[in-house]
């Protein structure tokens, strides 16, 4: 074919006539509207995450018509599909915080409830060696030592020597809450991270890093209570200890869900049971993540201020006991609740 014959056989989109346009769409607006009418009527629907592009798509349909002048009847039809998609939309995006509403208030304490024997354990390979480290300061210090090594020590006596010298180490270390802020939740995350991917090892990876964080932490608050300062430690700790360790528990439970489903993937092969078991531990990750981010507020903004150890201890005992009352009774009586 000659070059320009083939340019000029090609058609003008401008010439289409407003038969030819709405032949040509007429599909799609008819899966549009059918889809803007279950979203209407509050039908669950698996091409709701769709419903953007579509609404684009459509505004664009809109656009041309009026700007070809394709008649009303058309117009006025793409006009009133884009209203409707757009009131969909706008009532999709508020559910959506009503569903983070729904989650923190009543979904995620009922899926911790749900995984309660992963819950215990996660615990245990936490608290057990955390435990065992801090009561050896009692008996052989050399365990800790052998654990915390010559840095780790120095960097605890410097730390929790006393609290003006803790003051003084964080704001040089630091420089602003802010900035101490952001340290931790990096810090915090890359934790809870690491336990949570260590699931998939078949869970291996997950009591591991549990073990290892116990072990650590634990000989830390033992070193401080052998060599250390222990109020300026435990005044500063305390506050934010519950949202932080039990973030990492409800890290561990999401990792190991992860790790059963490859150990124990039933009849579906392995990768269907995992992307299943990685459906299930989504809320655990959303939880751990929230519970992780209030730790480093409460480190960045409260734990390191001059105010009294008697009301650190005080608001630290109010957030343990928070957080039980949270996942014993939140979202109890619900329909929902297994």
């Amino acid at each position: 074919m000659v070059p320009w014959l083939g340019r000029h056989l090609t058609p003008d989109p401008r010439l289409m006539t407003s038969g030819d346009f709405e032949h040509k769409n007429q599909q799609r607006w008819t899966e549009y509207e059918r889809l803007v009418e279950r979203l209407e009527n509050g039908d669950a629907d698996p091409q709701a995450g769709q419903m953007p592009r579509r609404f684009r798509e459509l505004c664009v349909d809109l656009s041309l018509a009026e700007s070809r002048m394709y008649g009303t009847r058309i117009t006025e039809r793409l006009n009133a599909l884009v209203i409707r998609g757009y009131k969909v939309i706008y009532r999709i995006r508020r559910a959506g915080w009503q569903q983070a509403v729904a989650f923190v208030t009543a979904g995620f304490p009922r899926t911790v409830r749900r995984e309660w024997r992963l819950f215990w354990l996660c615990n245990l390979m936490f608290w057990l060696p955390f435990c065992v480290m801090m009561l050896s300061s009692l008996t052989d210090i050399r365990w800790i030592q052998a654990v915390l090594g010559a840095e780790g020590m120095a960097m605890m006596e410097q730390m929790y020597g006393g609290r003006e010298q803790q003051l003084e180490y964080l704001r040089s270390e630091y420089g602003s809450n802010f900035m101490m802020f952001c340290f931790y939740i990096y810090h915090n995350v890359e934790i809870d991270f690491q336990i949570f991917a260590g699931g998939m090892a078949a869970g291996l990876g997950t009591l591991f890093f549990l073990l290892f964080n116990g072990l650590h932490l634990g000989a830390a608050a033992g070193y401080v209570n052998h060599a250390c300062n222990p109020q300026s430690f435990w005044s500063f700790v305390c506050g934010h200890s519950s949202f932080e360790l039990l973030g990492m528990v409800v890290s561990g439970m999401a990792g190991m869900r992860l790790g059963l489903a490859i150990l124990r993937p039933g009849r579906a092969p392995r990768v269907r049971a995992l992307a299943a078991a990685s459906q299930q531990a989504l809320p655990l990750i959303y939880g751990a993540a929230l519970l992780t981010t209030l730790a480093a507020v409460i480190e960045g903004f409260w734990s390191a201020q001059r105010i009294a150890p008697e009301a650190k201890y005080a608001f630290g005992a109010g957030g343990w006991i928070l957080l039980t009352v949270y996942f014993l009774l939140a979202g109890r009586g619900d329909c929902h609740e297994a």
